[in-house]
């Protein structure tokens, strides 16, 4: 089975797009949104949700009244100053270290787990999809990433599918670590900027320190033609494969804002004829 993993050094080069209309294209596959902070996948996809799952990771300490003394040795050992001078815990500020549960002599804190999100299994019109969506200001995304590419994996197995099409998550943070491992190869969406070359490179340099094949899509190359070829002589001097040259056309909004591919709003435009030529030339180092 192969894993596909299409990443950007940064938001907003038509990554999300591009594995849309990918997914339009490729057989035999699973689709993935892994990128839980601000997914939009299914956008586009337009999923019909088949099983719901809560995701629940980290903890709140809640401080039960009753058998609390008020000592205060919980907020004294508090270092982020998280419970109020009423024995009231703040839940934004509180991290979910513990400390105070395990060091309260009355026993009077409660520790539950976190809901922070849904992850779900859905149809679309171009196969299974697997996604979620996290909470507003929750943490463990990470967590989440890896939870989604492992249920994308056992559904591809389950439905004996050999492709998993992944939407990775923007920059290079931990969501993006989560997203990579152990992947098949990660294609870099870039745009020809100061901000797109440059952040393509950090997320390049981190693909090759977990050793995850790395491939670059330079999209609105047009833009920028000296940016782009300075962006095809780095991929060339990090033997990394430049796959295409995806020219800037607004089809890509307007298709977008019809919660459609590129090829479903035009088949026969210029934008979708590039898109196919850098599938063909990825279906051929996917092989």
């Amino acid at each position: 089975m192969k894993e596909l993993i299409v990443i950007s050094g940064k938001g907003g080069t038509g990554k999300t797009s591009i594995i849309s209309a990918f997914a339009s294209l490729a057989e035999n596959k699973v689709l993935c949104d892994a990128d839980v902070d601000a997914a939009d996948l299914h956008l586009i996809m337009d999923p019909n949700v088949v099983q719901r799952t809560d995701f629940q990771s980290g903890n709140t300490a809640v401080i039960n009244k009753d058998p609390c003394t008020e000592c205060g040795l919980c907020r004294e050992m508090c270092r982020f100053n998280a419970i109020s001078a009423e024995y009231k815990v703040n839940s934004i500020d509180c991290e979910g270290c513990g400390v105070c549960v395990y060091f309260c002599p009355e026993r009077a804190i409660d520790f539950p787990v976190n809901t922070c999100g849904e992850w779900f299994i859905s149809d679309t019109r171009f196969g299974p999809m697997v996604h979620a969506r996290l909470g507003i200001a929750e943490e463990n995304s990470g967590k989440l990433v890896t939870l989604v590419r492992q249920e994308a994996r056992k559904l591809a197995e389950a439905k004996n599918l050999d492709l998993i099409l992944t939407d990775g998550p923007p920059g290079m943070g931990c969501p993006v670590i989560a997203s990579i491992g152990g992947a098949s190869a990660v294609l870099i969406v870039t745009e020809p900027t100061v901000s797109g070359k440059h952040d393509m490179e950090r997320v390049a340099q981190l693909a090759a320190h977990f050793k995850i094949p790395a491939l670059v899509c330079v999209n609105k190359f047009d833009l920028n033609l000296e940016l782009t070829r300075e962006i095809e002589k780095y991929a060339e001097e990090k033997e990394i494969a430049c796959l295409g040259r995806i020219p800037f056309d607004p089809i890509f909004t307007k298709a977008m804002i019809q919660a459609q591919t590129v090829f479903e709003y035009d088949g026969q435009s210029n934008v979708g004829d590039a898109i196919r030529g850098t599938w063909q030339r990825l279906s051929e180092k996917l092989e």
